[in-house]
């Protein structure tokens, strides 16, 4: 039991190490050694858990677009809880380990592109189209616009973007994401009256 749990502590190591450098410096950027170093490890103990930095890089961006960090999974709120998360995920002095920085930084190596696409279509752009029902290129062309948006406020630092007012740019994404998404539109007093209504059903 003892060499199990220090394989699975091993491999989540890795695994971290994986996310960190390829986040920081794209597929292209990094190697194995390097990866291995910072996790404390050798070269031929990532290859032994993963198979080759190919292999490390493919889980790295499974686990990373499928962290839930700005779709919803409430259709009725989707357009602004997509809007909301954007605009905090985005600010100056957010976090920058992020799926999106992974994907700009690894994208322009071609075996990376494919597994990026794989990756945002099987965990984001399924969900999306899951929980919108909305056309499969309507919820592309959102996945676009977050990605536009995330690249010119957090990666370029748009003077505008950043010295706007959030609430109002919240508001004028959620609005864009409502059309695309074709989601209901439902005021906020709706949705903690319904929440309120869920807890008083659990306490009966």
């Amino acid at each position: 039991m003892v060499h199990r749990r220090d394989a699975a502590a091993t491999r989540e190591a890795i695994l971290r190490a994986g996310v960190e450098a390829f986040t920081r410096s794209g597929y292209d950027g990094v190697g194995v050694r390097e990866i291995a170093a910072s996790a404390g490890v050798t070269a031929m103990l990532v290859n032994r858990y993963f198979g080759s930095k190919e292999g490390l890089f493919a889980e790295v961006v499974d686990v990373s677009v499928a962290e839930r960090t700005v779709l919803g999974s409430d259709p009725r709120t989707l357009a602004r809880d997509i809007a909301s998360a954007l605009v905090r995920r985005t600010a100056p002095e957010a976090d920058t380990l992020d799926p999106f920085l992974l994907a700009l930084r690894s994208a322009a190596n071609p075996r990376a592109a494919e597994i990026l696409r794989a990756g945002i279509e099987k965990h984001v752009e399924k969900h999306a189209v899951e929980v919108s029902r909305a056309p499969r290129p309507n919820v592309a062309i959102a996945l676009a616009l977050i990605n536009g948006f995330w690249l010119m406020r957090k990666v370029i630092g748009s003077t505008a973007l950043n010295e706007a007012d959030e609430p109002t740019l919240a508001e004028t994404l959620e609005q864009l994401f409502q059309i695309l998404l074709d989601t209901p539109r439902v005021p906020l007093s709706a949705v903690g009256a319904l929440a309120g209504r869920r807890e008083l059903g659990k306490t009966r």
